[in-house]
C-alpha cells in the first residue's frame, strides 16, 4: 500500500486542481468520467492524510454496508450456498451418510437410463407440468379478467378465489379426496346416477392413469388464486385510453384483448409463466397428499422428481445417486427457464 507523505500531498493537490480545471472544458464523455473518478481518488487520499485515519470515508461507508448484508449472506452461504455446492460434488461421489465418501466419477448418472422408476418421475414430472402451466395461466387470467370488471360482490368473489392458495394443504387436499372418493365421493356419485356410469366402470381418481389427471386438476384449482391476483395487478396497470382508442377504431372485446390486453400483460405472463414452470418441476407435497395414500409412498404412475430424490437420499441413503437426480432436475429446470427467457428477448424485440 502506497505511503503517502506532505510531498505526495503536494503532489496530489496540483493534479487535482489541474484536473478541476481541465474537466470544465473536457467535451470527450469516456475521458470526462475517467477524470472524475481521478478526481475522487485524489480527495480521498489527501482527506486521510490530513485527518491522520488509516481508513477513508469511503471505506468506511463500505464497511457498514457491507456489516449490514454480512448477517443474511453468511445465512445464505452455510444453509443455501454450501449445500448447493456440496450436492454438485457429491453427484460424482458414492456415500450413505456413515462410509467414508468414494469417488465415482458419471457412474451415477450413467445409471440414470436404466433406471425405471426414475424414467417415470421424469415423465410424470413433465407431464404435470405440460399440463399445470397453461391451465393455470389461462383459468388465472380469465379469473383476473372477469374480476377486473365492476361486478356486484367482486371483493367477495376475489377472496374465494384466494383462499385455495393460503388454506392449509392437508385440509383441502382432504376435502379434495372426499370429494373424488371411488365410492363416497358426490362427483362419483353423480356420475353413477345422472350420467349412467356403471358401478365398475367409475373412475379411480387417485390411482391408475387418471392420478396425474387429479394432480393437475387440484394444482390449477389451488394456485390459480395466487396468479389471479398478479394478472389483476398488471390489468390494473393498463391505461384506460388504450381501451377507448381500441373502442373508437371499432375494435370488439374479443379484439380489445387480443391486441391491448395481451400484450400489455405480456411481462406478467412471462413472469407467470416461469414462476410457474419452477414451481410445478418442484412439485412434491400435493403428489404425497393426493397419491401417496397412509404410507406415503407414491407409485410408477404418481412419483415425481423430487419425491424420488427423497426417496433415494432418506429412505435408501443413496446421497450420491440422489444428488445425480437433483442435477438432472436442475438442468431440466435452468433449460426450460432460459428458452422461456430468450422466447421473451424475442417477443419483446
Amino acid at each position: 500500500m502506497e505511503k503517502i507523505t506532505a510531498a505526495n500531498v503536494d503532489t496530489y493537490q496540483n493534479e487535482l486542481d489541474a484536473l478541476i480545471v481541465k474537466i470544465r472544458t473536457e467535451a470527450d464523455e469516456k475521458q470526462k468520467k475517467k477524470d472524475l473518478n481521478r478526481i475522487d481518488l485524489l480527495q480521498r487520499k489527501i482527506s486521510a492524510f490530513r485527518t491522520g485515519s488509516k481508513v477513508s470515508r469511503s471505506t468506511k461507508r463500505d464497511l457498514v454496508a457491507y456489516s449490514f448484508i454480512a448477517p443474511n449472506f453468511i445465512g445464505f452461504a452455510v444453509f443455501t450456498l454450501i449445500p448447493i455446492v456440496f450436492a454438485f460434488l457429491l453427484a460424482f461421489m458414492t456415500w450413505d451418510g456413515s462410509n467414508p465418501i468414494e469417488w465415482a466419477g458419471l457412474g451415477n448418472f450413467s445409471k440414470l437410463a436404466s433406471d425405471t422408476h426414475f424414467i417415470a418421475a421424469l415423465k410424470n414430472t413433465i407431464i404435470y407440468c405440460i399440463g399445470t402451466v397453461p391451465l393455470t395461466m389461462i383459468m388465472s387470467l380469465a379469473l383476473a379478467i372477469i374480476l377486473n370488471q365492476k361486478v356486484i360482490g367482486r371483493g367477495i368473489f376475489r377472496t374465494l378465489s384466494f383462499f385455495p392458495y393460503v388454506a392449509s394443504l392437508v385440509a383441502i387436499t382432504s376435502v379434495w379426496k372426499m370429494l373424488f372418493h371411488p365410492s363416497k365421493g358426490p362427483i362419483n356419485n353423480m356420475l353413477l346416477t345422472v350420467f349412467g356410469v356403471a358401478q365398475e366402470n367409475l373412475p379411480q381418481w387417485f390411482s391408475g392413469g387418471l392420478v396425474m389427471v387429479s394432480m393437475i386438476l387440484f394444482s390449477v384449482w389451488k394456485y390459480m388464486g395466487y396468479y389471479m391476483v398478479i394478472y389483476l395487478a398488471g390489468l390494473q396497470g393498463i391505461s384506460g385510453e388504450l381501451y377507448e382508442a381500441a373502442s373508437l377504431d371499432g375494435a370488439n372485446t374479443w379484439q380489445k384483448f387480443l391486441y391491448v390486453t395481451w400484450p400489455q400483460l405480456a411481462s406478467t405472463t412471462f413472469f407467470v409463466i416461469v414462476m410457474l414452470t419452477i414451481n410445478c418441476f418442484k412439485v412434491y407435497d400435493v403428489a404425497i397428499m393426493l397419491a401417496g395414500g397412509g404410507k406415503g409412498e407414491l407409485t410408477l404412475n404418481s412419483t415425481v422428481l423430487v419425491y424420488y430424490i427423497y426417496e433415494k437420499a432418506f429412505v435408501e441413503w443413496k446421497l450420491g445417486y440422489s444428488s445425480a437426480i437433483a442435477m438432472v432436475l436442475f438442468a431440466l429446470v435452468l433449460v426450460v427457464t432460459l428458452i422461456q427467457f430468450r422466447g421473451q428477448k424475442k417477443y419483446a424485440a
